[in-house]
């Protein structure tokens, strides 16, 4: 078995790094043969070189951290507040019924729609991007959570119940465990959405992050530069995917077992 999984698991890794060259490649290629002017498309080695200055430099660090910092604040925020409401719509189907016709609607807002208003309730600063970063990730936690206990093995309940199980002992020893990787499964589609608002709020409503760093690049017309942040926040939406989803895994194993 551990032999037929190697293949497998060679192609796993060989696979992204295989269309990253192609992609590079492309890229390449087009700067190259078209001619196409450098602020509307810089080539990648000129994107490269914009990168390695700017990570030399201690501020990118913190602007980074800072980043980084308002979109895991947003999404333990949100977090916080979706996982009782979740069990509360699960729980009592009055509640579902008052609310699950809004959550679609919900989900369809846009962030920079939501922006200016956070400002007028908020003011600028940090304090409303991380409000923003959790209500972009609210609505899926939510909606993973209440369709993860949803589909619990009700004969598993009903087991746990002859053996005494009520209340908040069924809720926190069985229920939430077993909804476990749905949980985790919105909580890693959020934490992407929250590197997104906090960057949309670095941009309307201020800030020291790389959506600052975003905004004034834009403004000095530095494509390459825009190029090394966009890289920079879609390595830290998959270091975050990535290590939610090895939890999810490890808790989906645990639960088979």
């Amino acid at each position: 078995m551990a032999i037929r999984n190697k293949p497998r698991g060679a192609l796993t890794v060989a696979a992204p790094i295989v269309f990253l060259a192609l992609v590079l490649a492309g890229w390449w290629l087009t700067t190259t043969l078209t001619g196409i002017e450098a602020w509307r498309l810089p080539d990648p080695l000129a994107v490269a070189r914009k990168g390695v200055a700017l990570l030399s430099r201690p501020t990118t660090w913190r602007q980074i951290a800072v980043t980084g910092g308002e979109a895991i604040a947003g999404c333990a925020l949100g977090t916080v507040v979706a996982l009782p409401l979740a069990y509360a719509i699960y729980r009592w189907r009055l509640l579902a019924a008052a609310v699950e016709p809004f959550l679609g609607a919900t989900q369809a807002l846009p962030a920079i729609a939501i922006a200016p208003i956070l400002v007028l309730w908020v003011g600028y600063g940090i304090t409303p991007v991380i409000v923003l970063c959790a209500l972009m990730v609210f609505f899926p936690i939510l909606v993973s959570t209440v369709v993860g206990l949803r589909h619990i093995d009700s004969e598993l309940l009903e087991a746990a119940a002859l053996d005494g199980a009520t209340g908040w002992t069924m809720a926190a020893q069985m229920e939430l465990p077993l909804a476990a990787p749905a949980i985790l499964g919105g909580l890693r589609n959020g934490f992407a959405l929250s590197v997104t608002g906090a960057v949309v709020g670095e941009m309307v409503m201020g800030g020291s992050g790389l959506g600052q760093v975003l905004t004034q690049m834009r403004s000095n017309v530095d494509t390459a530069g825009m190029f090394v942040i966009i890289t920079i926040l879609c390595i830290m939406a998959t270091i975050l995917y990535v290590i939610v989803y090895r939890i999810e895994r490890s808790k989906r194993y645990a639960i088979t077992q």
